[in-house]
């Protein structure tokens, strides 16, 4: 399940863990929110760090020796 859904399924755990008087219930949907607010944390990290990966290879790319007249590598 991706953080969103994570977030979502939180939500209507805890909505109805306070309708129903139900701490439990609402002690979990509020532990799952805070879980997919961590994988959407992790998510972006990961995309920073292939977006700047991308970068380095590119300037490699263009910066070696084996290509003289290298363009950008596109993807």
């Amino acid at each position: 399940m991706n953080g969103k859904a994570e977030v979502v399924k939180g939500r209507i755990e805890e909505a109805a863990g306070v309708l129903a008087g139900n701490s439990r219930l609402r002690a979990k949907g509020q532990a799952d929110q805070a879980v997919g607010h961590i994988q959407q944390a992790a998510e972006k990290g990961v995309q920073q760090a292939k977006k700047a990966a991308r970068k380095i290879v590119d300037k490699a790319r263009v910066c070696s020796p084996n290509y003289p007249v290298c363009a950008k590598a596109t993807y």
